[in-house]
C-alpha cells in the first residue's frame, strides 16, 4: 500500500496531536521531520504554495494541511465499528450503490481506486482468491466482497431510521428504464411513488457504454441516460431506495405488502419492472471461473482487460454491441457464435467488420472453460458444429452475452409466468393475472429488449395504475 506521509516537527503541538491520533488507531504512517530533511521542507512549501504549514499529509495522491482528528477519521475511514477501506472504481455500479449507502449513513471510508493503483488490484485479487471482485470493502480488518446494504448495516452496526408506516399509491419494483418512466408519469399524476431497486438505478442500460438508438440522442452513455431519468423521477417526488431486494408480495385488506431484505413496504398498486440478467452457458468450468476471468458486463469488468486478449461469446445485438466497446481498448477480441452468421442488427455487423483487432469463430459451440494453475481463466474449448472438431481459444478473459433470464423468481405462485419465467400479461396491455399488479420492460413476455420500448411500457404501466386506482 502507498504509505501515508506526514510532514511535521517534534515541537509542533498539532503534529503531536495528529501523531497520537494515528498511533491510537493503529494507522501505519511515515513521519518526515522537516527540521532534519530539507527535501521535506521544500515539499511542504510546494504543497502549501510557499507556506510552511505543518502537519501536512500526503495520502493516496491527495494532500491535506493540518487536518483535525475528525477530518483524519473521514480521510482514513475510521469509525466506531473500525476502519473501512473501500476498494472499487468509479465505473462500477455496485461501488456506486455501496458508496451511496455509506454516504447516506455518514460512514467514513477510505476509497482506493483499483484503476489508479496496481497494488490495489493485486490486493483485491489476493482477498478474493484471484478474482477481481469490486467493491471489496475491508471493515475492521475483515474483507467483504460486494456486500449488500443489509450486510453493511449489520457489520457497521448502523441503525436505520424508523419512519411512520406509509402506503404509497404505487410501489415500482425495479429502477431501470421501465421503472423510472413509470415513476415519472405516476408522480406527475400526483400518485405517490416508491421505487425499490435491488442494486442501483439504471438496470442493464446503466451497464451499456454507448447508446446510439434512443430517440433524441445520437450518442449517449447508459449511465448518463439513466441518471437523467432518475433525476427527473426524483424531481417530481419519487422516492428511490437502492440495495433493496424484494423477496415476496402478499395482499392484505386491499393493500399490497412488499416484503424485502430491508423490511415491508406497502402500496395500493404494484408495477414489476425487474428486468433480466444475462444467461449463462452452464458448461464445465463456468461456476468456478465467474469473477476469475468469466464476466457478463463489459462496462463493469472490461477495463480490467486493457491491452489484453478477450473472448466474447454470442452473436446477437448485446454480444456485438458490448464487444465493439471492448475492441476500443483491448488487443484482440475473439467472437464465438454458435450460428454460421451473426443474428445481430446489420449496423453492428458492419461496424465489427471495420475493426482490425477482431477474430471471429462462427458455427462454434462452447464446450468447456479451462483454468491455469492459479485457478484463473486461460482458454475456451469450442466444437465446430459441422465437423465436430474441437479446439482451444486462449485469452485473458471471456464475456458471455447469449440472452436474458427474467428476474422473476420471487413471483412464482403469485402471478402467471411462462415456462421461461417471463410475466404473462393480457393481450395488448401490461396487466398481469392479479388485478393491481402490472409488468413492464424486459421481464414481460413478448417485450422488446430495448430502452425505448421499456420507456413506452413504463408509460402504459402508469396509465394502468391510474385507471386501477380509480376503480378501487
Amino acid at each position: 500500500m502507498i504509505p501515508i506521509l506526514m510532514y511535521g516537527a517534534d515541537w509542533c503541538p498539532d503534529c503531536r496531536r495528529a501523531k497520537a491520533f494515528l498511533e491510537a488507531n493503529d494507522i501505519d504512517f511515515v513521519y518526515k521531520n522537516i527540521e532534519l530533511d530539507e527535501g521535506s521542507v521544500h515539499r511542504v512549501e510546494t504543497i502549501n504554495h510557499g507556506k510552511r504549514i505543518i502537519p501536512t499529509f500526503e495520502i493516496l495522491g491527495k494532500t491535506y494541511t493540518n487536518p483535525d482528528n475528525a477530518e483524519l477519521a473521514c480521510i482514513l475511514g475510521l469509525n466506531d465499528a473500525g476502519r473501512v477501506l473501500f476498494y472499487g472504481a468509479d465505473w462500477c455500479p455496485d461501488c456506486r450503490r455501496a458508496k451511496a449507502y455509506l454516504n447516506d449513513h455518514h460512514v467514513n471510508y477510505q476509497f482506493i481506486d483499483v484503476d489508479v493503483y496496481d497494488w490495489a488490484t493485486q490486493e483485491v485479487e489476493r482477498i478474493n482468491n484471484g478474482k477481481r471482485i469490486i467493491p471489496t470493502i475491508v471493515i475492521d480488518g475483515t474483507p467483504y466482497s460486494n456486500p449488500d446494504n443489509p450486510t453493511l448495516q449489520q457489520v457497521l452496526r448502523l441503525r436505520e431510521e424508523e419512519t411512520p408506516a406509509h402506503v404509497y399509491d404505487v410501489v415500482i419494483i425495479g429502477g431501470g428504464a421501465a421503472g423510472l418512466t413509470t415513476a415519472i408519469y405516476t408522480q406527475r399524476e400526483k400518485l405517490s411513488s416508491l421505487i425499490l431497486e435491488k442494486k442501483n438505478v439504471g438496470g442493464n442500460a446503466f451497464l451499456t457504454e454507448k447508446i446510439e438508438n434512443y430517440p433524441g440522442f445520437v450518442n449517449i452513455s447508459g449511465p448518463d441516460l439513466m441518471e437523467k431519468m432518475a433525476d427527473q423521477a426524483r424531481t417530481y417526488g419519487t422516492v428511490i431506495k437502492e440495495g433493496v431486494e424484494v423477496t415476496g408480495i402478499r395482499r392484505e385488506g386491499g393493500v399490497f405488502q412488499i416484503e424485502t431484505n430491508s423490511g415491508v413496504f406497502e402500496g395500493r398498486a404494484v408495477v414489476v419492472a425487474v428486468g433480466s440478467t444475462y444467461r449463462r452457458l452452464h458448461i464445465p468450468g463456468e461456476d468456478d471461473l465467474i469473477g476469475a476471468g468469466i464476466h457478463f458486463c463489459a462496462t463493469c469488468d472490461g477495463p480490467f482487460y486493457r491491452d489484453k486478449k478477450i473472448i466474447v461469446v454470442g452473436g446477437g445485438n448485446s454480444a456485438l454491441e458490448e464487444g465493439l466497446y471492448l475492441t476500443e481498448f483491448t488487443d484482440n477480441v475473439s467472437f464465438v457464435a454458435r450460428r454460421p452468421a451473426f443474428s445481430a442488427s446489420q449496423i453492428y455487423v458492419e461496424k465489427l467488420a471495420e475493426r482490425s483487432n477482431v477474430t471471429t469463430y462462427m458455427n462454434q459451440s462452447s464446450v468447456e472453460f479451462l483454468a491455469d494453475d492459479r485457478g484463473l481463466f486461460k482458454a475456451l474449448k469450442v466444437r465446430d458444429n459441422d465437423t465436430g472438431a474441437e479446439s482451444l481459444i486462449e485469452a485473458d478473459g471471456v464475456f458471455i452475452f447469449i440472452g436474458l433470464t427474467p428476474n422473476t423468481a420471487f413471483l412464482n405462485g403469485l402471478i402467471d409466468l411462462d415456462e421461461r419465467g417471463f410475466i404473462v400479461t393480457k393481450n395488448g396491455s401490461v396487466e398481469t393475472s392479479v388485478p393491481g399488479i402490472f409488468a413492464a420492460g424486459d421481464c414481460r413476455q413478448g417485450a422488446i429488449a430495448q430502452i425505448a420500448s421499456a420507456t413506452g411500457e413504463g408509460v402504459l404501466a402508469s396509465f394502468g395504475v391510474k385507471e386501477y386506482l380509480k376503480r378501487i
